[in-house]
């Protein structure tokens, strides 16, 4: 695939899509990752709820992590308790206790975008759930993962929705102090190239397609790997 192809365009197969990371450039990233047990906690995000994209896995961003890095550690465990509609409350309240009891030494935490769904959404209260969460998560030692949310309101077919981008902006600042506090990993996609792509969203127009989910594991896996030992 030559390096001027508009991003925006559509892609049929997955192993064409320059955005996706071939198998060998995974495992080559991701060579000597330490981590034994992976964990996930948030909301459907979290959960890799979306459209099926014809010539893609129909897998969730997060699943694709979790099966790169038992490509390259075989004795990898993995748990994802994310669920549709959970709240950053709700996440505390259901999902918490179970990964600390999981004890994983790498974990992505995604949620707040359905605390600010709604008008009125409390920016401070989200900061203080997500602290709570992140502060129970880093005491354990394990290495702490977060996204920002893309910038997809620019296509047409997001009119719709376009009044959410204020709260995702909010959302995002939350996100990337946290990060900076708890020394996580943070992948920003706000403005990654994906968020361009006509056929990103789902017809719910709030989840990624299963070929955005393709191009987010590939980015968490980018983020990852300057975190690897390689000495």
């Amino acid at each position: 695939m030559s390096s001027s192809t508009p991003l925006s365009v559509k892609f049929t197969l997955e192993a064409d899509d320059p955005l996706v990371l071939a198998p060998e450039q995974t495992a080559a990233l991701l060579a000597g990752a330490p981590w034994q047990r992976f964990a996930v906690l948030g909301d459907s995000i979290a959960a890799g709820t979306g459209d099926r994209s014809p010539g893609y896995a129909p897998t969730g961003w997060a699943d694709r992590v979790a099966a790169d890095l038992a490509a390259v550690n075989p004795t990898l465990t993995y748990r994802n308790t994310g669920r549709i509609g959970a709240t950053s409350g709700q996440v505390i309240d259901r999902q918490l206790s179970d990964i600390l009891d999981f004890a994983p030494d790498l974990v992505h935490v995604s949620c707040g975008g359905n605390d600010l769904f709604t008008a009125g959404g409390d920016v401070d209260q989200l900061h203080e759930n997500l602290s709570t969460i992140l502060t129970a998560l880093a005491a354990t030692g394990a290495q702490l993962s977060i996204f920002t949310m893309a910038d997809v309101w620019e296509v047409e077919r997001m009119a719709p929705m376009r009044g959410m981008r204020p709260r995702m902006i909010a959302l995002n600042e939350v996100l990337r102090s946290l990060a900076t506090d708890f020394e996580a990993v943070l992948t920003e996609l706000w403005n990654h190239p994906l968020r361009s792509r006509p056929e990103l969203m789902s017809a719910d127009l709030i989840h990624f397609t299963t070929s955005g989910h393709a191009v987010v594991a590939s980015e968490v896996v980018r983020s990852l790997a300057p975190l690897i030992d390689r000495s």
